[in-house]
């Protein structure tokens, strides 16, 4: 990503904020047809890894865990906050020297890690609970859902549908471009 100085986002806590409060990302990977993109949720671990571990899970269905290695595959997982056009009209000193021109302002941050697949039911009804409780709790609901509500065949078969994924993060690249 293009990054000059000004727009370089380097502290370890804003970046993992971002991650934190917008944890849909961009998994970016290389199969065997290119590169493949999947926008999913993940969960954030900052007390594992260099910078942390990115915790997901896939459908079954979904080829992306079937194409992985066996001893990892490099991996970039892209997020992105709140982002917003900027119009020139809004600078107070665009009367007197109409020298402001459009733009866009936005932080990103590129998590950049190995990726392992985790198979295991034990890992993906954990990372599962855990998702779950997280939004839930951030819907602001009166009584948020908990994975009991539904009958316990019925999560466990849906447990078998997917599949969770490991990125221990390698390296973190965070570009603020706001103002």
């Amino acid at each position: 990503m293009y990054l000059p100085t000004h727009f370089e986002e380097t502290r370890p806590g804003e970046l993992q904020r971002v991650m934190r409060e917008h944890p849909l990302g961009a998994l970016i990977t290389q199969g065997p047809h290119g590169l493949d993109a999947n926008h999913i949720p993940f969960e954030l671990d900052e007390a594992t890894g260099p910078h942390g571990t990115l915790n997901a899970h896939v459908a079954r269905a979904n080829p992306l865990w079937r194409e992985v290695p066996a001893e990892g595959a490099d991996v970039l997982v892209i997020f992105q906050a709140s982002e917003a056009y900027i119009s020139p009209n809004w600078y107070p000193s665009k009367p007197e020297h109409h020298r402001h021109v459009p733009t866009w302002n936005y932080q990103v941050v590129h998590a950049h890690g190995r990726l392992r697949v985790r198979d295991d039911e034990r890992f993906v009804r954990g990372l599962v609970a855990r998702l779950t409780r997280e939004h839930e709790q951030r819907s602001q609901q009166a009584t948020p859902w908990r994975m009991g509500d539904s009958a316990p065949e019925f999560i466990n078969s849906m447990l078998q549908d997917i599949v969770g994924i490991e990125i221990e993060v390698v390296r973190l690249v965070g570009k603020s471009k706001l103002g």
